[in-house]
């Protein structure tokens, strides 16, 4: 007899399950675009009194508001949201552009790889040293001049630095976002935010540096500690550091090429060192806006490459070619600016102020400025400007302030941490998501690695404000 062949049962395979993948930002954006334009359907258009504050800039009466006729967003509207958007925020993303331009150019000229070889050298035997001396010195930088858009500017170099360092460009990013949001967070002397603010509720100019550099060590300190961690678990974890580098180079980020200097590189870098100071001389002491500071990237870029001994034709193509490396960041700018226009464009933006400001005024004395800490940082992402949101604000929150019994100087430093914090996270932050997508990555991936960060933040940020507020801060 022949045996019966035994008929194995045929395993169905089971469908994969779909990881979830995170939303491309435009999507985001676009989303909050939809949301605030059905939000003027629901949300009474209102407004506040306009009077001449500060240095001519208008700013609300918080004696004076009225609901006013609603203006809800049409379909035509919506359409037209983003595309307003852009032309809003063209002196931001003209500034993109203009950043990138002139850094492809120095990239060109072999001054960025030289520097990053003679940095790499420097540290490679302590190279996590060089997260505490990045960190601090781009903060302070910060905290005195309030250009958290330097992110921009410290991206391109940093990128190549971290990765010879055997690090990623999270890290890069990290470095460049954690010191500048840092330095704004805490700043000494912002004129947009601390300047400002100190001039709308009659403060001395700058007064409280020394309480504020106390918040500024705290959260630098902590952004150091939580980079280093970051650095050891890429050490433990190489493969994480290869993957960032197979990324990279395939965005012509970082190529590993070793370069010769010559004289003219030479006095082009002095070049470079000499302008940076001077933009920061600009900033400080007059106040540069961006259509400024992107003239001077321009003037930069052409400079150094003359210097250097590039031909037109080159210093041309360099910019075209840092035009398209910074394409996305500047467009999210633009696409982050729509959301802002559909609450103008609605009329409800005062509304949700108004609002809001009676929330907090309805909070126990005791906490009423945590009420006025996470006000600031909600309406951030109405307003991303700081010196648009002090405006704003201000005004509201400074009465606020002597209604419930805390000083205008604590009601000032909750504005600076709430506006601070939410910088880093917030995609409708032009020059964070910009920061991030010339970086390479993703806000899905760099809002779970930098969460852990902001909530140890958000708890210092706390911490200082309720100090401040039991020991009655400031001159009045």
């Amino acid at each position: 007899m022949r045996a019966e062949a035994k008929v194995m049962p045929v395993k169905e395979e089971q469908p994969k399950k779909k990881k979830f993948a995170f939303p491309h930002i435009y999507v985001i954006l676009l989303i909050f675009v939809a949301v605030m334009s059905i939000a003027s359907y629901v949300v009474p258009a209102g407004e506040y009194e306009r009077v001449e504050g500060p240095m001519g800039r208008m700013m609300i009466n918080p004696d004076v508001f009225t609901f006013i006729e609603s203006t809800p967003i049409g379909l035509m509207d919506f359409l037209t949201a983003i595309p307003q958007g852009m032309v809003s925020a063209s002196s931001v993303v003209f500034f993109t552009f203009m950043i990138g331009g002139a850094f492809m150019v120095l990239k060109d000229t072999g001054i960025i790889h030289f520097g990053v070889d003679r940095l790499t050298r420097t540290f490679i035997s302590r190279k996590v040293l060089i997260i505490p001396v990045l960190l601090v010195t781009f903060s302070v930088i910060t905290a005195f001049i309030g250009t958290p858009e330097l992110a921009l500017v410290y991206v391109p170099i940093l990128i190549p630095l971290m990765i010879k360092l055997g690090y990623d460009k999270m890290m890069a990013a990290g470095v460049a976002l954690i010191s500048t949001t840092g330095g704004f967070l805490a700043a000494l002397t912002n004129p947009g935010t601390v300047g400002l603010s100190h001039q709308i509720a009659e403060l001395p100019v700058y007064s409280g540096a020394g309480y504020r550099f106390l918040l500024l060590v705290a959260i630098i300190t902590s952004g150091v500690i939580f980079l280093i961690g970051y650095a050891k678990k890429l050490e433990k974890n190489p493969q994480l550091v290869k993957q960032s580098l197979k990324e990279t180079a395939s965005h012509h980020i970082y190529q590993e090429k070793n370069y010769d200097i010559t004289t003219r590189q030479q006095v082009a870098g002095i070049v470079v060192i000499l302008m940076f100071v001077g933009m920061i001389y600009g900033v400080l002491t007059h106040q540069w806006d961006f259509i400024k500071l992107a003239g001077y990237f321009l003037a930069m870029g052409v400079i150094v490459g003359i210097v250097a001994g590039m031909s037109g034709n080159q210093i041309s193509e360099s910019f075209n070619k840092g035009f398209r490396d910074v394409l996305l960041g500047a467009m999210i700018i633009g696409v982050a600016r729509g959301v802002a226009v559909v609450m103008e464009e609605s009329q409800i933006i005062d509304t949700i102020i108004y609002g809001l400001s009676h929330a907090v005024s309805s909070l126990p004395s005791s906490i009423t400025v945590l009420g006025m800490l996470a006000t600031q940082g909600l309406f951030n992402f109405f307003v991303p400007s700081g010196s648009g949101q002090a405006l704003i604000t201000m005004p509201i929150m400074i009465p606020l302030a002597d209604i419930v019994g805390t000083t205008r100087q604590t009601a000032i430093l909750a504005f600076q941490i709430g506006d601070g914090l939410s910088n880093i996270i917030f995609p409708t932050s032009g020059y964070f998501m910009a920061t991030i997508a010339a970086a390479g990555i993703s806000y899905g991936k760099w809002a779970k690695f930098i969460f852990p960060l902001l909530i140890v933040w958000f708890f210092i940020g706390c911490a200082f404000l309720l100090v401040a507020h039991a020991m009655t801060w400031g001159p009045f």
